[in-house]
């Protein structure tokens, strides 16, 4: 007799469970003040390195693998120019990511209290560059699999993001004595575009 094969099909809204853990504990970043404050400095910048880079990032990562996987209607039908624009998208999106990472180092995976203002290079056109990044991920992810699971994974990574946002720029406050100047002088996403003026204006 041959063998018998199954196929297990995967639950489709699975991909929820992984996906809002691991934003609920990437939200860690944003409590590094809190964290210092209850269990000192080293155990405060360790508990926030361990929740976002160890347990955040990776397992909403894994929830959108699996909202990749799951049965779900398609939205759209793929043609080269969307396929082309959601490379396109990803490949900038990944660039502005590691400009930013480049520039802040050791501060985005493991925050402190320590940390000093950077208002240089892409930090001084936008205050969140990483976030910005991770924004065009996800417009890309939806052009490249235009499945309803991925539009409801980017969605909820959409609002993800914002509030992130938010309760970072709180604690950056907090921490940082010249953060509020700098939110005056530095868009949150979008980079202000002037026009150079001529000498005979």
């Amino acid at each position: 007799m041959g063998a018998i094969t199954t196929t297990v099909e995967l639950p489709t809204y699975l991909f929820l469970a992984p996906l809002l853990l691991g934003f609920a504990s990437n939200l860690a970043s944003a409590s590094t003040t809190a964290f210092s404050r209850w269990w000192g400095e080293r155990r405060g910048a360790l508990a926030t390195f361990m929740l976002r880079n160890v347990l955040g990032i990776p397992v909403w990562t894994i929830g959108f693998l699996l909202a990749a996987r799951v049965p779900s209607t398609t939205l759209f039908t793929s043609t080269t120019v969307t396929i082309a624009l959601g490379w396109f998208i990803i490949a900038a999106g990944a660039l502005i990511i590691l400009v930013a990472l480049a520039t802040i180092r050791l501060r985005a995976a493991k925050p402190t209290t320590q940390d000093t203002l950077v208002n240089s290079g892409i930090y001084s056109h936008v205050r969140h560059p990483i976030h910005v990044g991770t924004l065009l991920e996800f417009v890309s992810l939806l052009l490249l699999i235009p499945k309803q699971t991925i539009a409801l994974a980017c969605a909820l990574g959409v609002i993800w993001v914002m509030v992130q946002t938010r309760l970072e720029e709180i604690d950056l406050l907090q921490r940082l004595p010249d953060y509020r100047e700098y939110m005056n002088a530095v868009p949150r996403f979008l980079p202000r575009f002037r026009m150079k003026r001529s000498d005979s204006e």
